[in-house]
């Protein structure tokens, strides 16, 4: 493998290339006909004898972006750390003192939420020390956000965590139907849930957690917070059980 001296001096000659293509007027005088395309045939050349440093030139631009995005999201992570963890709003499950706290960002017509939700209920089943934050990120579509707004208001009846469970288990096409019929098979008054629906506040809370999400660097869901790592995916129960003890405080 070529190494990062050989990267810099072909960036290098890159470099010399475009600045030379880029003059204009008197300056490229200079750098015209012969002396151009004997510029181009080196680069050319050089590329030809040496295609392996395209390739370590990509990976060494997305290591520094990955990097970057480690940075960014340590970066969001501090700085939004009472939006992620202390927001009255957000719905709770688990211990509210457990020594390990998971964040789920879901939609309810994500199928991969769907897949992975069963397994996370058996962690938490067998893990009576787990504190888990539920963030709704309806990001699929108009029926997802009326299932979330839908899922918020019932927090307020003290509902949220069975209608939680009835939605993620609904297979199907979701419809705003079948959300509202699910809602009064769990015992949901539904004349206060369609008013609490209504409540700016919840409309800007799932702005503001969408907007927090985009910060995180999450583009998808599921994506899970185990402390300050976030893994995006339906990972499997070990996985999960390795990410949550890693994330276990220490015991003083």
């Amino acid at each position: 493998m070529m190494r990062y001296a050989a990267v810099k001096s072909i960036f290098g000659t890159f470099l010399t290339l475009i600045v030379v293509v880029g003059l204009s007027g008197p300056a490229a005088a200079q750098f015209v006909g012969k002396d151009k395309k004997s510029i181009e045939d080196i680069v050319r050349q050089y590329l030809l004898d040496n295609p392996e440093i395209i390739a370590e030139a990509i990976e060494n631009l997305r290591n520094r972006e990955r990097l970057a995005q480690e940075q960014a999201r340590h970066h969001a992570l501090q700085t939004s750390a009472a939006r992620i963890y202390n927001n009255p709003l957000t719905p709770e499950h688990g211990n509210p003192k457990g020594d390990a706290v998971v964040v789920e960002f879901f939609d309810y017509q994500c199928g991969y939420c769907k897949r992975v939700f069963p397994t996370f209920m058996n962690v938490l089943k067998s893990d009576k020390n787990v504190r888990v934050i539920w963030k709704e990120l309806p990001i699929l579509g108009p029926v997802s956000r009326i299932a979330a707004r839908a899922a918020m208001a019932s927090d307020r009846q003290d509902k949220y965590f069975e209608y939680h469970v009835a939605l993620m288990q609904l297979r199907g096409r979701l419809t705003e139907k079948r959300i509202m019929e699910t809602a009064k098979s769990v015992g949901i008054d539904m004349k206060r849930l369609i008013k609490d629906m209504a409540a700016p506040e919840i409309d800007q809370y799932l702005d503001e957690t969408l907007e927090l999400a985009q910060s995180l660097g999450i583009n998808g869901t599921p994506a899970f917070l185990f402390g300050d790592r976030l893994v995006p995916g339906a990972i499997d129960e070990a996985q999960m059980r390795n990410l949550i003890a890693a994330a276990r405080k220490p015991k003083s």
